[in-house]
């Protein structure tokens, strides 16, 4: 079977990323590993974990398992709420990469924010650390609001490579991207499909399915793709995965992606930056 070429992008610090990735929570044990190793086959190129998703070691084994190049591979991993903190972000990507297993942390994040604790600048501070001492190729955040952008960027005068947020058409981002672009920090979509939702049954997205003679699922994730945004969509399925992954052949055209972002509604979790807490 073909691998699918998923075209790339590089990032503000020149690492290259994949305009598409595959996320990986809850795929656990040997089940998971083939999952993960399912789709480093079928032609995925970033793969997203964290140290909460408790699987980092089924990801380094993946790749290792998968015969690609490491270089081929940007692995994502995330610092949890409980080790933040300048020198407790240091020991928790020193944990992330020996748990991985792989040399070195292609890109590390701060998962949350967590700002009533007030310690992700510093926090940041500790992954730019490992990243000039070669431990981590790339650094970034999740979940982070334009404010908070920003004040990184003034207190430590690094640009995060990457910002991954909640985005999908039910809550497109439009002024946060808007920000990204202006500062050339990559958009990664979690949960791009909106799970647990109604999206994909959208009479919209049905007859975009239609017209375009692609599936609903490949409709938004092409939405994604034209908005300049990686998404990172789960699967475990061999063929779904496939079907993730399959969306550079057709373009939405501009009126299109308008309509799909005119579905807004706002954010469908209990994934407030300002407010959400996660350790």
């Amino acid at each position: 079977m073909a691998t699918i070429d998923i075209p790339r992008v590089t990032l503000n610090d020149g690492t290259v990323f994949a305009e598409l990735g595959l996320g990986t929570y809850k795929l656990t044990d040997e089940e998971g590993i083939a999952a993960i190793e399912s789709g480093i086959h079928s032609g995925y190129r970033v793969l997203d974990t964290a140290v909460n998703y408790g699987n980092e070691r089924e990801v380094g084994e993946a790749v290792r398992r998968s015969g690609i190049e490491r270089d081929e591979i940007v692995v994502t991993t995330k610092v949890p709420g409980r080790h933040h903190g300048y020198e407790e972000a240091i020991a928790s990507g020193r944990e992330s990469n020996a748990t991985l297993g792989l040399g070195r942390i292609d890109l590390l994040l701060i998962h949350w924010p967590n700002p009533r604790v007030d310690k992700y600048v510093d926090t940041f501070k500790g992954l730019v650390a490992l990243r000039d001492e070669g431990l981590v190729r790339s650094v970034g955040v999740s979940n982070f609001t334009e404010d908070m952008l920003q004040r990184l960027i003034d207190e430590t005068g690094v640009v995060p490579a990457v910002n991954q947020v909640e985005l999908h058409p039910y809550f497109p981002q439009a002024a946060l991207r808007a920000f990204h672009a202006r500062h050339g920090i990559r958009t990664e979509s979690w949960s791009p499909l909106a799970r647990r939702s109604e999206l994909l049954t959208e009479p919209l997205i049905q007859e975009l399915a239609e017209v375009y003679r692609v599936t609903p699922t490949q409709v938004v994730l092409r939405w994604h793709v034209q908005l300049g945004s990686t998404p990172i969509p789960k699967s475990a399925d061999a063929d779904r995965q496939r079907e993730n992954a399959d969306v550079f052949g057709f373009t939405l055209d501009d009126e299109h992606v308008e309509a799909l972002s005119a579905l807004e509604r706002g954010r469908l979790w209990d994934g407030d930056p300002l407010t959400h807490e996660e350790f």
